[in-house]
């Protein structure tokens, strides 16, 4: 095997089981004789570091070995840390880069232009000064989206999808989606008792910027309705289904599960602060604003639950140790091939190596015509013959 000095990074947010795919990628790596290279906070790792300068590289860079990686697998979060960072769009030349002569472009919106640099020529630099054969880039469709971009350069280049999304294109599954529909259902068995007691409409916000997986299979599995980013709901509907549905519950409440990119007709999510490096503002709470619309139209009380980061935190459950595992597995197995601009990823329900999705594609999405009931707002639990077991397809 020629590859000899494997990079390994995580970028965007955190989901359990992503120590899991960095400790296996180590452990293998010592087996083959290979050397394995942590890049410390995802991309900005290869855009921030000053390869000259011992506290900037003790900052970014971390070999890995068995001893430093021998307990990492038993947390949440990521042993290498993450931030979202976009190479090709960087609204502001990194210190070490200052003065530095960068691709740039300018882009108008509402009125306000800004530029942004491409730094991809000193990302390049930085592998080649730090002699990596492959490097193996852990993260959803933005980071991805520049793991692509670099096996078009001419860098090895594995990915492995993680989110808790479960929305990265070519694969059936992403590492974290597990673990997030295990935590979002336990803590919707353990509220129904709270709003139970107080005879209210539970809602309650999970992840899910543009397509609603999240929500969908936590609905799924706790039989509540639900609303997603790819169906606008009828907001007179909704409410009156869910003022029914705690009509008619001998405990008098209801819950309904919202994906942070849910609409109804007429409404739009809004959206605060500066876009991150991807572009992507953070969503005000759907459920609070749905909790209003209840309020006003009925008078009846609500409790909103904001599941969000909860879902994300903590170890990982059996499925994701496993995928991760597995998914570590398969790199290695590509590398020790030859192979590169692969992803690891499960399709008909298998595990298999896929291209590294095309950014321009955006999100995997829901398919409404057979996994969302528009007249109930709940998931299609019928016609699942001959489907994979995530029952979807990639």
């Amino acid at each position: 095997m020629a590859a000899k000095r494997i990079g390994i990074l995580t970028g965007g947010g955190d989901v359990p089981g992503l120590n899991s795919v960095i400790k296996s990628v180590v452990y293998r790596g010592s087996e083959i004789g290979c050397k394995v290279i942590g890049v410390r906070r995802g991309w900005e790792g290869l855009t921030h570091v000053d390869l000259e300068d011992p506290a900037s590289r003790t900052r970014y860079i971390l070999p890995l070995n068995r001893d430093n990686t021998r307990t990492i697998d038993r947390t949440g979060g990521t042993y290498l840390h993450s931030s979202r960072t976009n190479p090709s769009k960087m609204k502001k030349l990194p210190p070490v880069l200052e003065g530095g002569e960068f691709p740039r472009k300018e882009s108008t919106k509402k009125g306000e232009t800004t530029t942004t640099f491409d730094v991809t020529r000193a990302v390049l630099k930085n592998i080649g000064t730090l002699d990596l054969d492959y490097l193996i880039a852990i993260g959803g469709d933005d980071t991805l989206s520049y793991a692509a971009e670099l096996d078009r350069q001419g860098v090895n280049v594995i990915a492995v999808p993680k989110t808790m999304d479960n929305d990265v294109r070519n694969t059936e599954y992403c590492i974290g989606f597990s673990t997030a529909i295990t935590r979002a259902m336990d803590s919707i068995e353990r509220q129904r008792t709270t709003v139970g007691s107080h005879e209210r409409i539970g809602i309650f916000r999970v992840f899910g910027r543009d397509a609603g997986y999240t929500a969908l299979y936590t609905a799924y599995v706790t039989s509540v309705r639900c609303c997603i980013p790819e169906y606008k709901v009828e907001l007179g509907k909704l409410i009156e289904l869910l003022v029914n549905d705690k009509k008619h519950n001998p405990s008098n409440y209801s819950l309904a599960i919202l994906s942070e990119g849910a609409e109804w007709q007429g409404y739009q999510v809004k959206e605060y602060g500066e876009p991150d490096a991807f572009g992507h503002r953070k969503k005000m709470s759907v459920a609070e604003d749905l909790s209003n619309e209840i309020k006003a139209a009925t008078g009846d009380e609500t409790i909103v639950s904001d599941l969000t980061y909860d879902l994300r935190s903590g170890s990982a459950d059996f499925v994701d140790r496993m995928v991760a595992v597995t998914f570590a597995g398969m790199a290695m197995d590509a590398i020790e091939e030859g192979r590169h601009g692969v992803m690891t990823a499960i399709s008909g329900g298998c595990y298999t190596l896929a291209p590294i999705p095309d950014p321009k594609l955006g999100p995997r999405r829901v398919e409404v015509e057979t996994m969302y009931n528009t007249e109930r707002y709940r998931p299609v639990y019928s016609r699942k013959f001959g489907l994979p077991i995530f029952l979807t397809r990639a």
